[in-house]
C-alpha cells in the first residue's frame, strides 16, 4: 500500500524524467517504488529531496548527494551553471569587441566533483562565455588565486570543504569586471546572491540547457607554478628550517602542494601521514574530515609522538583551512591550537618580522586578542561580519582571520582563507621558536604577558526544529541574564539592530553581552548547520613580568571563567522539550 502523496510522486516522476544523470535517475524511480510499495523511510527521504530547491546563497550551494531538488546532483548543478552563466551575462558588457565573460573552474576530490565542473564548463561555454577548468583535483586556494592573477569574471569551486562525505558544494568567486579591486577573488556577497539565485530560478528544464561539447581550455602546472611560487616567497630567506613537521591533508587535496611549497621553502623535514595523504572521497579514518573535530589528527598525532616532531600541521580536505597542533609543556600533553591563538601567533608574527603595516581583521565573533596587539603595536584592527567573504573585504587588510581557523595571509594574493600559505607561514613560526629555546605555547604566553591572556570557547546547540532556535534567540532578547559568571553584564546588544556607532557592522542576526570583569559572550544561529552557537570569552589582566607560576594561575582561572560561562549560557537558553 502506497505511503507517498500523489503530488510528491508527480513531482519525483517529472525530476527523473529531466535528470540528465542515469545514476540519479534510477536512485530517485527506486525510491518511489519503494515508497508506493509501504515504504516509509523512502516516502521520508523522497519528501526531504523535495521539500524545496537547495538555496544558492553566499556560501552558494552546498547539501548532501542525491536525487531531488533539495540535494547536490548534476540537475541541480547545471540550473545553478547556467543562473551564473547568464549574470555574467547580464552584467557585463555586450558591445562589440568586448571580451567575453572568463570563468576559472575547479574541484576538489569528492563523489560527483569532477563531473560537476566538468558539466558546468560545458553549459557556461555554452552560454558564452570563455571557460578554463582545472586539469584535476585541487585546493580551493588555487582558483581563489586563479581569479586574481587571470583577471577572470568569476571563479567556481566543486567542494564541499569539510563537511561530511555524503556532501558537496558549489563555491563561486567574482572578480574582473564585476566588481572593485578589493572584492577581486572574494567569495560573493549580496546582492551578487540574490541575482544569481534569481537567475538560478528563471532556467527551465535540464533538457533544455544547451550543453557544449568543447570550447574551454584547461589549467594546470603553470598555474600551480604561478601559486606556488606567489605563496613561497612569504617565508623571510633568512628565517631558521630546522623544524621537525608531521603534516595531514585529512584525506583531500592539499599534500601534493602543502609538501612541494614546504620543500621549496627549505622546509625538509616533513612526515606526512600517509593513511590522510591521498584524496579518498569516503575519508575512511575519520568520522568528520575536520581538524577541529576530536579525533580527526589522532593518527597525525600518533606520528607526531613518534617521530617526536615540532609541530602538527593539519589541512581541511580543500585546503583552504589550518590547524595546528603543538606539545603543550604546561599540560605535558599535545593539543590543538585555538583558532584564535593561531590567529593571534600569526598575525603577531606578522607583524614583528615581516613588518606588515595595515589593517588586521576579524570576525566579530572571534577573539579581542589580535586587536590588542595590532593597536599595541601600532597596527590598525578591523572587525567584520562573520565569514571570509567580510573579512576579505576589510578596507586596508593586511591580515584576516576567523576563529574556524582560515587565515588570510595574502591578501593581494589570495583574498580568501589559503591554509597552504598558512601551513609556510607556521612552519616559519614554528621554526624561530625552536631557535630560540621556545615554542609556540612560550609565544603565547608572551603575548599574555604583553596584551593579557584571552582564552575562548564555544557552547553549540543543535536542534531538530529549527523555530526552536528562534524561541531561543527571542527568550535571550526578552530576558537577558543580569549577572553572568559572578558578575553584572553591564551590556546586550542585540547585532539585529546594527550599530555602526559601537562595532562598525550593519545588522546581523545575533546578540552580545558584555561584564564588568570584562568577559564577552556572543549568541548567533549558525549559517550552515541546525545549530544556536555562543562564542565565550573571558580576559584576564597579565603582568609584564609575570613567571610560569602566576601565569598558570592565570589560565587556570580563565578555564574556569569560561567553563561557568558555558553552564550559565546553558542554562539561560535552555528550552522545554
Amino acid at each position: 500500500m502506497s505511503v507517498l502523496a500523489p503530488e510528491l510522486a508527480q513531482r519525483a516522476r517529472d525530476w527523473a524524467a529531466d535528470d540528465p544523470d542515469p545514476a540519479t535517475r534510477a536512485a530517485l524511480e527506486e525510491l518511489v517504488g519503494r515508497a508506493e510499495d509501504g515504504d516509509h523511510a523512502a516516502a521520508e527521504e523522497l519528501a526531504d529531496a523535495f521539500r524545496g530547491p537547495l538555496v544558492f546563497g553566499t556560501a552558494g550551494l552546498r547539501g548532501a548527494m542525491g536525487p531531488g531538488e533539495h540535494r547536490m546532483n548534476l540537475a541541480v548543478v547545471s540550473r545553478a551553471a547556467r543562473g551564473i552563466a547568464d549574470h555574467l551575462r547580464a552584467e557585463l558588457p555586450t558591445a562589440e569587441g568586448a571580451d567575453a565573460p572568463l570563468v576559472v573552474i575547479g574541484h576538489d576530490a569528492r563523489h560527483g566533483s569532477r563531473a560537476f565542473a566538468e558539466r558546468s564548463a560545458a553549459i557556461i561555454t555554452a552560454a558564452g562565455c570563455r571557460v578554463r577548468l582545472l586539469d584535476r583535483a585541487g585546493p580551493t586556494p588555487v582558483i581563489a588565486f586563479a581569479v586574481r592573477a587571470l583577471g577572470a569574471d568569476a571563479g567556481i569551486v566543486v567542494t564541499a570543504s569539510h563537511n561530511p562525505a555524503a556532501d558537496n558544494g558549489y563555491k563561486v568567486y567574482l572578480g574582473g569586471r564585476l566588481t572593485d579591486p578589493a572584492g577581486r577573488g572574494v567569495q560573493i556577497v549580496p546582492p551578487a546572491d540574490e541575482q544569481i539565485a534569481a537567475r538560478i530560478g528563471e532556467v527551465g528544464p535540464v533538457r533544455d540547457i544547451p550543453v557544449a561539447d568543447s570550447g574551454w581550455s584547461t589549467m594546470g602546472d603553470a598555474l600551480r607554478e604561478q601559486y606556488l611560487a606567489a605563496i613561497t616567497a612569504l617565508p623571510r630567506p633568512d628565517s631558521p628550517r630546522e623544524v621537525r613537521i608531521v603534516h595531514t591533508a585529512m584525506h583531500g587535496v592539499g599534500t601534493e602542494l602543502a609538501i612541494a611549497a614546504l620543500h621549496r621553502c627549505g622546509f625538509t623535514d616533513v612526515h606526512p601521514v600517509a593513511k590522510q595523504a591521498d584524496p579518498d572521497p569516503d575519508f575512511p579514518t575519520v568520522a568528520f574530515p575536520n581538524p577541529e573535530e576530536p579525533g580527526a589528527i589522532d593518527l597525525a598525532l600518533e606520528q607526531a609522538r613518534v617521530v617526536e616532531a615540532d609541530v602538527v600541521i593539519a589541512n581541511d580536505p580543500d585546503a583552504d583551512r589550518c590547524a595546528v597542533a603543538v606539545h603543550d609543556p604546561h599540560q605535558d600533553c599535545w593539543r590543538m591550537l585555538t583558532g584564535d591563538e593561531l590567529g593571534v601567533l600569526l598575525g603577531a608574527h606578522l607583524i614583528r618580522r615581516h613588518g606588515r603595516h595595515g589593517v588586521f581583521a576579524s570576525s566579530i565573533v572571534s577573539s579581542r586578542w589580535l586587536g590588542e596587539v595590532a593597536r599595541g603595536t601600532g597596527q590598525r584592527s578591523a572587525r567584520t561580519l562573520t565569514g571570509f567573504k567580510w573579512i576579505a573585504r576589510a578596507p586596508g587588510i593586511v591580515f584576516g582571520y576567523e576563529e574556524a581557523i582560515g587565515y588570510c595571509l595574502l591578501p593581494e594574493v589570495v583574498r580568501d582563507k589559503d591554509g597552504l600559505s598558512t601551513a609556510l607561514v607556521v612552519a616559519e613560526m614554528a621554526a624561530l621558536a625552536k631557535a630560540e629555546g621556545t615554542s609556540l605555547v612560550g609565544l603565547l604566553d608572551d603575548l599574555a604577558r604583553e596584551h593579557g591572556l584571552f582564552v575562548t570557547g564555544q557552547l553549540a546547540i543543535r536542534v531538530e526544529d529549527l523555530s526552536r532556535i528562534d524561541a531561543m534567540m527571542r527568550r535571550l532578547r526578552e530576558r537577558p541574564p543580569q549577572e553572568l559568571g559572578g558578575t553584572a553584564v553591564t551590556a546586550m546588544q542585540d547585532l539585529a539592530q546594527g550599530s555602526v556607532a559601537r562595532t562598525g557592522l550593519p545588522p546581523t542576526e545575533g546578540v552580545l553581552l558584555e561584564t564588568r570583569d570584562d568577559a564577552r559572550v556572543i549568541v548567533r544561529p549558525s549559517g550552515t548547520e541546525p545549530k544556536l552557537k555562543c562564542y565565550l570569552e573571558v580576559r584576564e589582566q597579565v603582568e609584564p613580568g609575570a613567571g610560569e607560576a602566576d601565569l598558570r594561575v592565570h589560565r587556570e582561572r580563565a578555564q574556569d571563567r569560561l567553563e561557568r560561562l558555558r553552564e550559565e549560557m546553558e542554562a539561560v537558553l535552555a528550552l522545554p522539550s
